[in-house]
């Protein structure tokens, strides 16, 4: 009897990688960071430690007016998004939000 692929044992190295699903939606958690500081003015966004290219990027963006173009340059800022650590961005983003006098954009 041939083994099927449910029958193989799975290899270490299956278990440590996310799965495709995971990865999906960490790239859009990411894009929906890189969409979160594009709607930053550019005096807060300075603010911010960000790699120089994601700068550029966010404010390529900031210039660009037809749909297509944003949308293609909001993949690339969410591609720039995934070579660095989320999470000390969106600390900052959360504590200039909760900040005495700030103003929530809805």
């Amino acid at each position: 009897m041939k083994p099927t692929l449910l029958d193989t044992p799975r290899q270490a190295g299956d278990l440590d990688r996310p799965s495709k699903t995971r990865r999906k939606q960490d790239a859009h958690q990411q894009q929906a960071l890189g969409q979160a500081l594009a709607a930053l003015p550019d005096e807060r966004l300075n603010a911010l430690a960000l790699p120089e290219e994601l700068v550029l990027a966010i404010r390529e963006l900031k210039r660009t007016r037809s749909r297509e173009g944003k949308r293609r340059q909001m993949q690339f800022i969410g591609k720039l998004m995934r070579r660095i650590d989320p999470v000390p961005i969106r600390e900052a983003l959360a504590s200039k939000a909760s900040a005495p006098g700030a103003t929530s954009t809805r």
